[in-house]
C-alpha cells in the first residue's frame, strides 16, 4: 500500500535527495526533490537514464503553482516529491548474527537507500507520465533544439523543468579510437576543424606545432608535408578541412568514424602530448660571460653603502670589479673595461642609480639578482637567467604564438570570455612560464618599431592573464591599483608594470588617470623603448582582464597597424558607442575620457570615431556634425567585472 501524500510539508532547496547509495541525514527530515535527466539516443527516442555518474539537473519549481500528482492527475503537490520511507512500511531487518534490539542508523542505510533507488524509478516514470499528459492536454511545452542534431536539449512544463544530456557522437557511435589533428596558431582552417569537433562534441586531440615545436618532424615524416591541419582518426590519415567538409556533405562522415575508430587507438598514432615531459625544451646555452659573472658573484666584497645621503644595498665597487677581471683574465685594463661594459649591457649588473652601463672609476653596482624589485617580478623564480639570451624577435613571436594557442584552446570565439583556470592548468601556460624567464636579459634594442609596439601590446595582454592566474581579479580601487602597479616582470634588467608598459612605453611617458607623476623620471633607459608619436588605436589592442575592455588578441608585428584598426572597429561595433539623434546625445566608451590627451579635443574625437563605426554611426555623427548645433558627449559607465 502506497503512503498517504505529504501535507503542508516545507521544502528545503538546499537539501538533495541521494538516490544513488545509502541515505543522508537530510532523508529523515520530510520530502525531498529527486534529481532527473532524460537522455535521448541516436534514434531521437528518450529513455530514462540513472546512472550515478551522469550529469542531473534539478527540477525547478521557482514559479509553481499547478498541483501534480505521481500518477498525472492533479493533486498534491505540482513538485513531484520524491516519497521519503514511511512508519507503514517494514523496518530493514539486520543481520541474523546481530541482536535485533539494537538496530543502528549506519547498519540500516544500505536498505534505505535501496527503497530511495527504487523509489525514484517509479518517480522518473512519473515524470514520463506527466510529460505526456501534458502533450495530450494541449499544455504549453517549451522545447530547444541542439543546433547541428535537432535533437530535444531542454523540455520545460510548468514547475518541472527536465533538461536533457545528449549524447555525443562517441557515445552514439560507440568509437573506441582517438581523433588527432595536427594544427598551427591563428590558422583559419585549424580553427574551423576545432570548433567542428566541439559542436560535434567529439573528443580530439590537438598538437600545435607552434606549442611543441619538435613535433613538426613528426607532422612531415606522417603526411610529407608541412601544411596544416592534417587529420588522424587513430593512425590513419583522413585528410584535411577539405575532405572532412566533403564528407560530412556526402553522408560519409559517420561511416567512415565507424570504420576507422571502432578499434582502441594503436601505439602507431600521433602521440598526446603530456604535460612537463613531451617535446622538451631545447638545451639551455650558458652565457659566454658565465664564468667570469661567477668569478665576480664570488670574490667581490657586496655591502651596504651610504653613497649621495643614501643607504645602498647589496652593492660593490666598479673599481674593485675591474681589478678582479684584469687579474682572472690575465689582461691589459683596456680589455677588463671592455669586459666589464659586455657584462654591463647583458644586464649581469646595473648602476646603483642607472647612471650609465659601466664608466672605470669609483662607481658603483650591483647585481641583477640582488635590485630591490627583482623578487617582486613574477618571472624571477629563485635566480637570475644565465643562458645566453635569445633574439627578441624569436622571442616576441614565440610569446604572441604561445598566447594565442591558449585562447583558441581556452577562450570563447569571440575572446570576450577566458577561461583562467583551465589555462593556469595547461601546457602551453607552463611553456609561457618558461618563456617569460628568458625576458630577464633579452636586449629590446635590437627590435624594429613595429616589432617592439607588438611586443609591448602582446607582453601586456600576456601579464594580464598571468595577473589573473595568480593572483585573481582585483574587487576594488585598491586592488586595482596593486593589479596594475605591482605585478612585475623583469625585462632587459629592468622592472615593467601593466602601468609601466601602457602608460610610460605605449604612451611615451604620459600621466594614467587620476595621477600626477609620469611613469619616468628623467634619464630612464626605458624611455628609448617608447614610440616617437602616441598611437590611440593602441588602446583597443590592450586587454586589461574586464568585460568593458576590449577582446583579448595578440598582435603580429607585420600587420600590428592593421590589427590594430581592426581592434577599434570591432569594439565599437559592440557597444562602445551609442547615438541620441532627438537628444543629441552620444554616449562614448569612458576608456575615450580616461585618455583624452591621446585623442584629443572633444570636438575632434567624433571625427576621429567615424573612422571606425558601421556606416549608420557615420551617417548620424556626419549629420550631428554638419548642422552646427550643440552635441553633448555623455561617457558610459565601465565594468569592471572580469571577463570570465
Amino acid at each position: 500500500m502506497n503512503p498517504d501524500p505529504p501535507k503542508d510539508v516545507a521544502v528545503d532547496d538546499d537539501r538533495k535527495t541521494n538516490v544513488d547509495g545509502p541515505a543522508t541525514t537530510d532523508d529523515r527530515l520530510g520530502v525531498e526533490f529527486s534529481d532527473v535527466q532524460i537522455d535521448t539516443n541516436s534514434c531521437g527516442k528518450e529513455k530514462e537514464d540513472f546512472s550515478s555518474d551522469s550529469e542531473v539537473n534539478k527540477i525547478n519549481h521557482s514559479n509553481a503553482k499547478q498541483e501534480v500528482n505521481l500518477n498525472g492527475s492533479n493533486g498534491y503537490s505540482n513538485y513531484i516529491p520524491s516519497i521519503k520511507a514511511q512508519a507503514q512500511f517494514p523496518k530493514p531487518q539486520p543481520p541474523s548474527e546481530v541482536p535485533t534490539q539494537s538496530v543502528s542508523l549506519t547498519e540500516s542505510m544500505p536498505s534505505l537507500g535501496k527503497y530511495i533507488r527504487d523509489r525514484s524509478s517509479t518517480f522518473s516514470a512519473a515524470i514520463m507520465k506527466r510529460l505526456s499528459s501534458l502533450k495530450e492536454d494541449g499544455e504549453d511545452i517549451v522545447v530547444k533544439n541542439d543546433s547541428l542534431n535537432f535533437e530535444v536539449t531542454e523540455v520545460q512544463i510548468p514547475g518541472v523543468k527536465v533538461i536533457v544530456k545528449l549524447k555525443s557522437e562517441d557515445d552514439r557511435f560507440d568509437l573506441k579510437g582517438r581523433i588527432t589533428f595536427f594544427s598551427r596558431s591563428n590558422c583559419r582552417d585549424c580553427t574551423a576543424v576545432r570548433k567542428f569537433f566541439r559542436e560535434k562534441r567529439l573528443p580530439y586531440v590537438e598538437i600545435n606545432i607552434d606549442v611543441f615545436p619538435k613535433r613538426a618532424k613528426e607532422l612531415i615524416e606522417r603526411t610529407g608535408k608541412s601544411e596544416v591541419p592534417p587529420i588522424f582518426f587513430n593512425d590513419k590519415l583522413l585528410g584535411g578541412l577539405v575532405t572532412l567538409n566533403s564528407l560530412r556533405n556526402s553522408g560519409e562522415l559517420e561511416k567512415r568514424m565507424r570504420e576507422l575508430l571502432s578499434q582502441k587507438c594503436p601505439d602507431s598514432a600521433p602521440k598526446i602530448p603530456v604535460y612537463g615531459f613531451d617535446d622538451d625544451e631545447e638545451e639551455e646555452e650558458n652565457d659566454e660571460l658565465l664564468g667570469i659573472v661567477k668569478m665576480l658573484r664570488q670574490s667581490l666584497p657586496i655591502q651596504d653603502r651610504l653613497i649621495k645621503m643614501k643607504i645602498v644595498k647589496n652593492c660593490f665597487a666598479g673599481d674593485d670589479m675591474l681589478e678582479a677581471i684584469i687579474h682572472h683574465l690575465d689582461c691589459g685594463r683596456r680589455k677588463g673595461v671592455e669586459t666589464a661594459k659586455h657584462i654591463a649591457r647583458k644586464h649581469f649588473i646595473k648602476h646603483v642609480f642607472g647612471e650609465n652601463y659601466f664608466e672605470d672609476g669609483r662607481h658603483f653596482y650591483r647585481f641583477l639578482e640582488h635590485e630591490q624589485f627583482i623578487t617582486a617580478c613574477f618571472n624571477f623564480r629563485t635566480a637570475i637567467n644565465d643562458s645566453e639570451p635569445k633574439s627578441p624577435s624569436f622571442l616576441a613571436d614565440r610569446l604572441a604564438k604561445l598566447m594565442s594557442a591558449i585562447l583558441e584552446a581556452y577562450a570563447s570565439d569571440d575572446r570576450r570570455h577566458v577561461d583562467y583556470y583551465r589555462i593556469g592548468k595547461s601546457e602551453e601556460f607552463r611553456r609561457y612560464l618558461n618563456l617569460t624567464r628568458d625576458l630577464q636579459r633579452v636586449d629590446l634594442q635590437l627590435l624594429a618599431p613595429e616589432e617592439k609596439l607588438a611586443f609591448f601590446l602582446n607582453l601586456y595582454n600576456a601579464m594580464v592573464i598571468h595577473a589573473v592566474v595568480a593572483i585573481g581579479h582585483p574587487e576594488g580601487i585598491l586592488d586595482r591599483r596593486a593589479f596594475f602597479s605591482d605585478f612585475q616582470y623583469v625585462i632587459g634588467g629592468y622592472p615593467y608594470s601593466l602601468s609601466i608598459i601602457q602608460n610610460g612605453i605605449l604612451r611615451n611617458n604620459r600621466k594614467s588617470p587620476y595621477s600626477l607623476v609620469r611613469p619616468f623620471g628623467n634619464g630612464d633607459r626605458r624611455l628609448q623603448f617608447a614610440p616617437d608619436k602616441v598611437n590611440p588605436l593602441i588602446h583597443f589592442g590592450l586587454c586589461n582582464g574586464t568585460r568593458s575592455s576590449s577582446p583579448v588578441r595578440f598582435f603580429t608585428a607585420q600587420g600590428v597597424e592593421g590589427e590594430l584598426r581592426s581592434a577599434a572597429r570591432e569594439y565599437f561595433q559592440n557597444g562602445a558607442i551609442q547615438i541620441n539623434l532627438d537628444r543629441r546625445i552620444v554616449y562614448l566608451t569612458r576608456i575615450i575620457k580616461w585618455f583624452s590627451a591621446d585623442f584629443g579635443a572633444e570636438k575632434d574625437v567624433l571625427k576621429w570615431v567615424m573612422n571606425y563605426v558601421d556606416s549608420t554611426k557615420a551617417g548620424l555623427l556626419m549629420h550631428l556634425s554638419a548642422d552646427g548645433g550643440p552635441i553633448n558627449i555623455v561617457y558610459q559607465d565601465y565594468d569592471w567585472s572580469g571577463n570570465l
